[in-house]
């Protein structure tokens, strides 16, 4: 008697501790959490290594297929910064307009890092990138290559720029 009611009192406790959850036995299994802080810290790290290596070329001249310091093309200059921390990114704006995750400008806030185009010509298509690299409350300065200065530092209280402005993309 005293044995069946220790294994009674046993099965009941099993049974009252048993979870419904699925044992997880690996990361692929995980739920996706959000970003946790730690992640944040390594992406705003990584915008301003790309920043840093961006106004490096500051003042470089302007040349169309440019991917060096003796000049670049505005995509050339984004392709080549990211390529510095081994992101990956097609060659040309509007090819680039397509990667990441395009924001929307009135439910999403552009961060430092985060890519920004252009329509400058009279096609429908975005022919223009620049660079993210300070958001304040209606502007965004980002840094590209323009084709009559060659890297400089712009923003979206310009007029043209203001004029032309398409989208916002999140690479990182």
């Amino acid at each position: 008697m005293k044995n069946s009611l220790s294994l009674l009192l046993l099965v009941i406790l099993f049974t009252a501790c048993k979870s419904t959850s699925p044992i997880i036995t690996s990361k692929k299994g995980a739920p996706k959490e959000k970003s946790t802080r730690s992640e944040k810290r390594e992406t705003n790290r990584l915008a301003e290594k790309l920043i840093d290596e961006a106004e490096e070329n500051l003042g470089a001249k302007y040349k169309y297929g440019g991917t060096t310091k003796a000049g670049y093309d505005c995509s050339g200059l984004v392709f080549t910064v990211f390529d510095s921390q081994n992101i990956p990114l097609p060659r040309n704006s509007y090819l680039q307009s397509k990667k990441g995750v395009v924001l929307n400008p009135k439910n999403d806030e552009a961060q430092k890092g985060d890519l920004i185009f252009f329509k400058t010509n009279k096609n429908s298509q975005i022919n223009h990138v620049g660079i993210v690299i300070e958001v304040n409350d209606d502007e965004i300065k980002f840094i590209h290559s323009s084709t009559s200065k060659g890297v400089i530092i712009s923003s979206t209280k310009e007029p043209y720029y203001k004029k032309t402005f398409v989208q916002i993309n999140r690479i990182l």
